[in-house]
């Protein structure tokens, strides 16, 4: 029997989760990610920026979905850009895109343990965290409820439990409050607060205040390249009264895109 070494065991280190540089991804003939550089580390990021600002294109790189076609992207210390080991990354990842299908005749416990076998999870350790992810999203009662017969905001927070029932080291969330009520959303916070405690969550979401109560990181982009990333009261610095918005933040984030187009940022 072979000897395991130390190293092998040992948990692995990188400086950034994710770790872009000039990175370049197309969404058809578009180029709709053009020359962004971005780092995350573990915490709550929150992605922001108008309608084709190449979020959800940049989500989908993040997740391994499409390929890039320059720059150098890495996740947890492997390159993705290359040949890097896809599988091991992917199988630390979490992610919920914008739309997202199923079977309609699954039960959400199905549902959730039927992703969890995707990820390749260990056969034995699915039916215990498949239920507590969906504990964790408030549809415990609803566990062995079809898929069919819930509603909306029911099916977007089956959708974020399969995208954490792998307890996911970068955990990606595209529009993940849709269909949610204030409730719901108040509690959806916390659980975010919760795993960013150990992983990298990237938020992406038009909801400004979202941003700013929820996470400690804001990245904002516009036209494919990045043009802010810091903390929410960094943000809300660079609004004026003048600028259009009605908080702070939305000021802010207002005044950033009119300065990046104007080329002044």
């Amino acid at each position: 029997m072979r000897t395991i070494s130390a190293a092998e065991t040992a948990p692995a280190t990188y400086a950034w989760a994710v770790h872009a540089e000039q990175l370049k991804v197309r969404a058809g003939r578009h180029l709709a990610v053009d020359g962004l550089d971005l780092r995350l580390r573990t915490g709550v990021h929150g992605l922001l920026g108008p309608n084709g600002a190449g979020k959800t294109t940049l989500m989908r790189a993040l997740a391994t979905v499409l390929k890039t076609a320059g720059g150098e992207l890495t996740l947890l210390g492997e390159p993705v850009s290359g040949r890097g080991d896809l599988r091991r990354v992917r199988r630390e990842l979490g992610y919920l895109p914008q739309d997202f299908g199923f079977y309609p005749r699954f039960t959400v416990r199905e549902f959730v343990e039927y992703m969890a076998w995707l990820k390749e999870m260990p056969k034995a350790s699915i039916p215990a965290a498949a239920q507590r992810a969906v504990e964790r999203v408030g549809l415990t009662a609803k566990a062995d409820a079809k898929m069919k017969t819930l509603s909306g905001g029911m099916v977007r927070r089956a959708g974020i439990a399969q995208a954490i029932v792998n307890d996911p080291q970068v955990l990606l969330l595209d529009e993940p409050t849709v269909g949610l009520d204030p409730e719901q959303r108040l509690d959806f916070r916390e659980l975010l607060a919760d795993i960013g405690v150990d992983s990298c969550v990237l938020v992406s979401t038009h909801l400004v205040e979202d941003v700013v109560a929820a996470c400690t990181d804001v990245v904002l982009v516009n036209e494919g390249k990045l043009v802010f990333q810091g903390s929410p009261e960094a943000l809300m610095a660079h609004g004026e009264q003048g600028d259009p918005g009605f908080s702070p933040a939305e000021r802010g984030y207002s005044a950033l895109l009119r300065r990046h187009r104007g080329g002044a940022a």
